[in-house]
């Protein structure tokens, strides 16, 4: 008996030893930040002012890799494929690892096969027209949606792909309103917003960044509305979704975090932690953000990080049970 417990011990030193010496040795070769969208969205912009920082606090490169396609879940299975030691980083958002895997029955991967290491940021949600739509808040647009839907010529919305909270967000809007309205999926918001300054597609529900404020001082789109609570002081120009009559309970937002293999050592999984908690409170970073409208995320502990992964989950499966999400 005790032979076989001092092999137990002997195997558990090693098993110790062994990520001790992986924490301490990693990273000791540059590091991937996975971008699951192309360059030019609102993603790659938060990778762009996270990596330098990062790379900074992890002692390596910290290169940015963009790979779009199918709501985000080509680059989260690219990461689920390689090794599980830290090497590649998925920013990732319930777009891709809670949705993605109930809207298309291609992915084969669960929530549960990534970790969530540290929230980065929060993006709030604007309520984006064309520039050409008759209306100018969101009542306005209600009334002229069901117009056009009663004749035949239902209004069209946007989406970075099947299954993304975008597409979910459009269809619980087109159930609570009960107005019939088309989805149109694109594969990432660069090329959305392309057709919607176009003219292309009538609304999308979007991440809100600076640039569509930019956008709608030019002219070339309208903000009907920020699906938040009360008026933020970042967007103090534009009502909250609270402000309209028909739609006052439609608040959303949507967050990023930083993810990696289930499996990955906890040695490295803390070094990840560590150094993503400390570029959370760069000023460059923090600027970077603002910057975008992003509002970055509160440090959690690894505890209770994994805890709200668990929570945010159980919550995208319910909004996307309730609109019968089917995989396609």
């Amino acid at each position: 008996m005790s032979h076989s417990l001092n092999r137990w011990a002997a195997l558990l030193s090693g098993l110790f030893l062994a990520g001790a010496v992986c924490a301490q040795s990693y990273p000791n070769k540059p590091v991937t930040l996975m971008v699951p969208y192309p360059a030019g969205g609102l993603s790659d912009v938060i990778a762009r002012t996270v990596n330098n920082t990062l790379s900074k606090n992890l002692g390596q490169p910290v290169i940015v890799e963009n790979l779009g396609g199918a709501s985000g879940s080509i680059a989260a299975q690219k990461v689920l494929n390689a090794p599980a030691d830290g090497q590649i980083i998925f920013q990732g958002s319930p777009n891709e690892l809670i949705l993605a895997p109930l809207a298309i029955s291609a992915v084969k991967f669960k929530s549960e096969d990534f970790r969530l290491v540290q929230m980065i940021a929060t993006a709030q949600i604007g309520f984006l027209a064309r520039k050409e739509l008759p209306v100018n808040n969101v009542d306005e647009f209600l009334d002229y949606a069901r117009k056009e839907a009663q004749a035949g010529r239902p209004i069209t919305y946007a989406s970075v792909g099947p299954g993304s909270f975008y597409h979910l967000l459009g269809e619980h809007l087109s159930k609570v309103t009960n107005i019939p309205m088309t989805h149109v999926p694109y594969k990432g918001a660069a090329p959305a917003n392309q057709d919607l300054l176009g003219g292309q597609v009538d609304i999308f529900l979007a991440p809100f960044g600076k640039a569509y404020d930019e956008l709608q001082k030019q002219g070339k789109l309208k903000v009907l509305a920020m699906l938040n609570s009360e008026r933020l002081e970042s967007v103090k120009d534009y009502p909250a979704i609270t402000e309209s009559k028909s739609l006052k309970n439609f608040t959303f937002s949507i967050w990023t975090g930083y993810f990696v293999k289930k499996e990955t050592p906890e040695p490295v999984v803390q070094v990840i932690h560590k150094a993503i908690t400390d570029s959370l409170a760069d000023p460059a970073v923090r600027a970077g953000m603002d910057a975008n409208s992003q509002l970055v995320a509160k440090p959690l502990s690894l505890q209770a990080v994994g805890k709200a992964y668990v929570d945010g989950t159980a919550q995208f499966r319910a909004i996307a049970k309730s609109i019968n999400l089917q995989p396609q």
